[in-house]
């Protein structure tokens, strides 16, 4: 399985409404979301299985991609790394598939330290960037393929 992990784009500092769920991107993030999207648009493959959290800014990062994707509650600002995990199937990792979240810090990071290295660390994910992991056995870690973010590209 491949697993990648892309933290949404830069975002308002408060939404409209006051809430963290609708903050959406500035120009600068529809700008790094486009970019990382043109670069994934010619690395990934094209049944890759997308999934976005509900907060606004995730999905107009994913829809920089212009594919289908699924919005999955299990990936929201205050879910665990156990609820990353289920949404993307990571306990049948032995299979061919690629799945791509568009979430957020602080899970993200944390997601790929418990991955690779087996717990839950504080690592972070920039902003509108993503780290590209694969997975090839169900007792080895996960290992790093790629680690890109918009001002690399």
């Amino acid at each position: 399985m491949q697993l990648i992990l892309w933290r949404h784009a830069e975002a308002e500092d408060i939404a409209p409404d006051h809430s963290d769920a609708n903050r959406r991107l500035t120009e600068r993030g529809r700008k790094q979301a486009r970019s990382m999207a043109g670069w994934l648009n010619e690395h990934l493959p094209a049944h890759t299985h997308i999934l976005a959290s509900p907060a606004v800014r995730t999905r107009q990062t994913a829809e920089a991609l212009g594919r289908p994707f699924e919005i999955d509650t299990r990936l929201f600002t205050d879910t665990s790394v156990s609820d990353h995990l289920a949404a993307c199937g990571w306990q049948h990792a032995q299979d061919e598939r690629t799945v791509l979240i568009v979430g957020h810090q602080p899970t993200l990071g944390q997601l790929a330290a418990q991955l690779m290295c087996g717990q839950p660390l504080p690592w972070s994910v920039k902003k509108g960037a993503i780290w590209w992991l694969a997975h090839e056995g169900a007792r080895q870690p996960a290992r790093l393929i790629c680690m890109l973010d918009s001002k690399t590209l």
